[in-house]
């Protein structure tokens, strides 16, 4: 697939300006813990498209996606749907990292450190 259509279609770019400024109360949340290359030193952008799909949260350097999940997530459409964007952006080697998004708002700190985590699993062969 050539990497033009793959990344950040023109196409979809009024639909990821709706989400950011439609933004959900734990997307600000985290986007205030992400911006301005706080984790790692990496720097994450928010409602990036990649393929048909809009991630929520995405660091191009890492491959690395953060998607919040609100309990429409866990009905039977949105678990396949989920399934397929996970299968999709597996195939183009892109990692994601699923939080609801009550553990975003209730545990801020404890979802900062599994971030982390998976930043330094991530970013460790990177660093070599």
């Amino acid at each position: 697939m050539n990497s033009k259509f793959l990344y950040n279609n023109k196409v979809l770019r009024d639909r990821r300006q709706e989400l950011r400024n439609g933004a959900t109360e734990s997307e600000k949340i985290l986007w205030n813990n992400l911006k301005h290359s706080k984790l790692g030193g990496f720097k994450f952008v928010r409602q990036y498209s990649v393929g048909p799909y809009i991630l929520d949260f995405y660091c191009p350097k890492l491959r690395l996606a953060i998607e919040l999940d609100g309990s429409q997530h866990s009905e039977r459409d949105a678990i396949l749907y989920d399934k397929d964007r996970n299968d999709y952006l597996d195939a183009v080697y892109i990692k994601v990292l699923r939080f609801w998004n009550m553990e975003i708002t209730k545990n801020i700190k404890g979802s900062i450190d599994k971030i982390l985590q998976e930043i330094l699993k991530v970013a460790d062969p990177l660093l070599k």
